[in-house]
């Protein structure tokens, strides 16, 4: 299974115009997008190799384990587009370590770049498979997963390629601390309806909203990103949802 991808600025490109995969912290397969500039190369041949996963080697035993300062607990990010939700979580919470993925190329020189202006110690990158990440993981090594503004995979055809499956799932739900949480933002229906589907059907997850507002607006201190300005703006209103990993 593939994760989707998108441009950092819009709705979601094919997989095969997006980085195909990460190995070893480079870039292998097509750049489609935005030339980049010459100092986001730079900062994609220097400074990712120092942030990027290689989940080639085993996982640590804890995933605190990834960054240099001490940090109390990790979330991980998939699909961060631009970086404007990654970026304001890790200011946020100093104290938190952040994982952020992101096969698109352009996406990840975005948030290089910030990282870079704001001396940002406490988030870790990986361009590959969110799927292979999560399996990756240890077990009840994340405090949460945040999936914002995936691609909706809207034919029929193409909804294998979601990520939310019954398989992610259940993955997430092994590399969820008990009382971890899974977050997802979107704002095509059938996506929303498809993804509370396969979470209400998980025992792993129970979902936390208790009224309409619950679900209808933004969680306190929610950074809306520029595809979630983009989507409001066409009048296309968003869900989100929060689901609680329900201890065994």
């Amino acid at each position: 299974m593939s994760i989707a991808t998108r441009d950092p600025d819009d709705r979601a490109t094919s997989p095969d115009d997006a980085v195909a995969e990460h190995r070893h912290g480079s870039f292998f397969g097509r750049r489609k997008g935005h030339k980049l500039r010459s100092h986001q190369a730079d900062l994609i041949a220097q400074l990712l190799p120092r942030l990027a996963l290689d989940i080639t080697a085993p996982s640590p035993a804890n995933l605190a384990e990834l960054f240099d300062t001490p940090v109390d607990h990790v979330r991980l990010e998939i699909g961060f587009g631009g970086g404007e939700h990654l970026i304001a979580e890790a200011l946020a919470f100093p104290n938190t370590g952040f994982i952020g993925c992101e096969p698109y190329v352009n996406g990840m020189a975005k948030i290089l770049a910030q990282i870079e202006a704001n001396n940002i110690g406490n988030i870790r990158l990986f361009a590959g498979d969110a799927a292979e990440l999560v399996a990756w993981a240890p077990a009840q090594s994340l405090e949460r997963i945040d999936l914002i503004h995936p691609d909706p995979w809207p034919k029929r055809r193409h909804w294998k390629r979601r990520f939310v499956q019954d398989v992610t799932v259940a993955a997430m739900a092994r590399v969820l601390e008990p009382d971890g949480e899974f977050r997802f933002v979107c704002d095509i229906d059938g996506y929303v309806a498809w993804t509370l589907a396969h979470l209400q059907h998980s025992p792993d997850f129970a979902w936390l909203a208790e009224r309409a507002d619950d679900w209808r607006l933004p969680w306190p201190g929610y950074t809306m990103t520029r595809y979630g300005r983009k989507a409001e703006r066409e009048g296309r209103r968003a869900a989100y949802l929060r689901f609680r990993r329900t201890s065994s």
